[in-house]
């Protein structure tokens, strides 16, 4: 359930870069994607699993294993295990470029974003481009997976795919359990895997609210900044988002404190235990829920350029999404859960305040109307392709 034309921006970034870097949490579809693109290539490039101890030990000399596979695409998975072959990257891409190999020479999948992007960033610099992956979007979902079962079951491909509701949160629930227990204690400092099981769901509760860390910190007995500590942990991995808020010059006395998302809408309901949709629909977080996901998919098609914000004052003025090209195109996005949608004069007012220049509410129908003369009322997914559609 690859997207295709995530594939072709990878085989085309690879065209024009010595190295691509594939960002994503595990099991979101990385090695599926890097096996399709290898399938496509001739010579078959080099897979190397740095988890895997005999692929591992194939890199006991990197150099000269890399200069005995020259020309062909060597795929490291899960690099941020072994960061030190960043340095080694460098020497190798430059040597091989002055014996005529310019790009597609690595493709680099992690599961962290902001150690690996640091690492690669220094050594690396000019020489690799980025991509992240997300799960499966409501554009790439299958016409027989309806939307109200991605938004239930969530992104990654083994829950979406997964026999019944049931067994799709046995999946994202040992997915979770995972995370806290093998994964997060391999990337550093101990961190109490029930601490921060507390923390993610108390995330879940309050999916798409105002980030107060003093209050999380209290609830969980820590220190501020450990919370914070903690926080940027969970959004390095790329499991939860902070959503900044725009900060134009209007004079206006504007909310300081970013928003923060669950960013698959499935580990939300895993960490709730709501396992159907009566479940969820009955639930007080139904409407967050829908918020959230709903701006994971349009964020999913931003194109680079692009800038995501949300909006809000200590007047009432408020918008759950503005995307930004620099002054000249502001887009207002309101996401409601209703089939008869209505704007508050908070929204109104945010739009004024903002000057924006094209307005949207997205809703769960399927037809796109006027609300107002300034207002849209549009799809998903039809907001997705006006977002997919934008130029620099």
């Amino acid at each position: 359930m690859i997207d295709r034309k995530v594939h072709e921006e990878i085989a085309r970034l690879l065209a024009e870069f010595p190295a691509v870097g594939v960002l994503g949490p595990r099991q979101v579809g990385k090695t599926t994607l890097a096996q399709e693109i290898a399938a496509s290539l001739n010579p078959e490039p080099i897979y190397l699993d740095l988890e895997s101890p005999a692929d591992l030990a194939k890199l006991k000399e990197p150099e000269a294993y890399f200069e005995l596979h020259q020309g062909k695409l060597i795929i490291l998975d899960e690099i941020q295990r072994v960061p030190e072959l960043f340095s080694v990257l460098r020497g190798v891409i430059d040597r091989n470029r002055r014996q005529g190999h310019k790009t597609g020479q690595f493709l680099i999948l992690g599961s962290a974003s902001l150690d690996l992007i640091r690492q690669s960033s220094e050594s690396l610099a000019g020489r690799i481009a980025y991509k992240e992956l997300t799960g499966i979007t409501v554009l790439e979902s299958s016409p027989s997976y309806e939307r109200d079962t991605l938004w239930l079951r969530g992104g990654f491909p083994d829950s979406l795919l997964a026999t019944s509701d049931a067994a799709s949160l046995r999946w994202r629930t040992n997915f979770i359990s995972t995370y806290l227990e093998r994964d997060i204690p391999q990337l550093g400092p101990r961190i109490p895997a029930m601490t921060l099981r507390r923390l993610w769901t108390m995330l879940a509760h309050q999916q798409g609210g105002l980030l107060n860390i003093a209050q999380l910190g209290a609830s969980l007995g820590v220190a501020p900044p450990t919370t914070r500590r903690y926080i940027d942990l969970l959004e390095d991995l790329l499991l939860i988002r902070t959503l900044l808020p725009w900060s134009g010059n209007v004079g206006k006395r504007l909310v300081k404190s970013p928003k923060v998302y669950i960013r698959d809408s499935g580990l939300t309901h895993a960490l709730l235990n709501l396992t159907s949709l009566d479940d969820l629909l009955g639930h007080p977080v139904v409407g967050a829920s829908w918020e959230g996901f709903v701006l994971e998919n349009l964020l999913s098609c931003l194109p680079d350029g692009f800038t995501p914000w949300f909006y809000r004052t200590s007047a009432g003025a408020e918008i759950d999404l503005v995307i930004e090209q620099s002054s000249r195109h502001l887009y207002a996005i309101e996401i409601k859960r209703s089939l008869a949608p209505t704007l508050s004069k908070g929204y109104h007012l945010g739009c004024e305040d903002t000057g924006a220049t094209h307005r949207y509410v997205v809703y769960p129908g399927e037809e796109s109307y006027s609300l107002s003369k300034e207002v849209r009322t549009i799809s998903l997914l039809d907001m997705m392709k006006v977002l997919s559609g934008l130029k620099k």
